[in-house]
């Protein structure tokens, strides 16, 4: 019987097994940020659940959905699920959700049947896409092609089964390449020295002289950064931050004594909390059906989402620390975790750019649409 024999959860149980092993993540994240090591007892939480499976390829033994709103709508669920519990744990799996989708929208036959005997076995992907110059690139060798170069902030490097890399072809457009992704002499975590985010080893992976094979390249040159695809789907990573903030907004309500609760300055700041929680929530909803219709807006909102959440994340952080005060900077409590987790994760890549795009779309245009135009 393998880590991974559990059946997939069909329907909205996908979202009930989140739920029912999220106190198991939160326990463990405490130990893996102390440490801080790869997450694996908490990764094969989410193994046993099934629910490494469930986002793949109905081909490769994902869970067949009704239709791509129902998909994306319980993806919302378990996304923001995960990270309340661990915003570390939520990082390593919306990027193996990424690259269930990737390989849903770009693999072929061949490679479909090996993400499924991959999947059987608890393999976990991530994607990695940054990279220190030049980058890295595909050569041909007289034995055949090689990769050179390495990538930077590689979540889970030395931890995860595989990863989807981009790789420069000799034409110069990007290639998606399957690699592994857990060769520790490969890995280098040395520099990943935070507050917060500990357990994602978001490292560097050196990827000099690996050799590829066809089979291991994923679609064509340029399809990673397909719009609406690519932008759009950083609706994702919002998911997770949104679960943060719920889970951050959950402990301040349990921390707050009875003189806070009667203080109406303190309960107007917990009002203000509530209701940037929920402002994130509508807009990160409203994002993932977008991406889920390939809405050509879709990247407009989802870059304006980024901004709504990561307004919300900040002002959840001041309100804990206004609100419980000390307490919120007592080392082992759940809200000095997840404030440190938090105010690292809502640096992902260019948020005052993505904010800046936004603003020119909608200065073009009401994105929102004609069912609702103000402009």
């Amino acid at each position: 019987m393998t880590l991974a024999s559990a059946s997939v959860p069909t329907g909205p149980d996908c979202v009930a097994a989140a739920m029912g092993i999220a106190g198991n993540l939160a326990e463990l994240g405490a130990r893996y940020d102390a440490a801080p090591v790869y997450p694996a007892d908490s990764i094969a939480q989410i193994v046993r659940a099934g629910l490494h499976r469930t986002f793949a390829p109905v081909a490769s033994g994902g869970q067949p959905f009704r239709d791509d709103d129902q998909r994306h709508l319980a993806m919302l669920d378990v996304l923001r699920i995960i990270g309340r519990a661990d915003l570390s744990v939520g990082r390593l799996y919306e990027g193996h959700v990424n690259a269930m989708l990737l390989f849903g929208w770009y693999g072929s036959t061949v490679q479909l049947h090996a993400l499924k005997g991959a999947l059987g076995a608890g393999a976990i992907y991530g994607v990695w896409a940054t990279e220190p110059p030049p980058g890295v690139a595909i050569l041909e060798t007289q034995s055949g092609y090689v990769l050179e170069g390495a990538k930077s902030f590689a979540t889970g490097a030395g931890g995860n089964s595989h990863a989807l890399i981009t790789a420069r072809r000799p034409d110069g457009d990007a290639q998606l390449v399957i690699v592994r992704a857990d060769d520790p002499e490969r890995a280098d975590l040395s520099q990943w020295r935070v507050r917060g985010m500990r357990a994602t080893g978001s490292g560097s992976y050196a990827l000099d002289g690996l050799a590829i094979a066809p089979e291991d390249c994923l679609g064509e040159g340029g399809d990673y950064h397909r719009d609406p695809r690519f932008t759009a789907g950083a609706w994702r990573f919002t998911a997770v931050q949104l679960g943060g903030i719920e889970g951050l907004l959950t402990e301040i309500r349990k921390a707050m004594r009875p003189a806070a609760r009667e203080d109406p300055v303190q309960r107007a700041r917990f009002a203000d909390a509530v209701a940037a929680a929920r402002t994130a929530y509508l807009w990160v909803r409203e994002c993932a059906l977008r991406a889920a219709s390939q809405d050509p807006d879709g990247p407009a909102f989802a870059q304006m989402t980024r901004g709504i959440v990561e307004r919300a994340g900040l002002d959840m952080i001041e309100a804990a620390a206004r609100i419980t005060g000390t307490y919120s900077a007592l080392d082992g409590t759940r809200i000095d975790k997840i404030s440190r987790d938090l105010s690292l994760y809502l640096r992902q890549a260019g948020p005052d750019y993505a904010r800046d795009c936004a603003a020119q779309a909608w200065l073009e245009r009401d994105p929102w649409g004609p069912a609702d135009r103000l402009w």
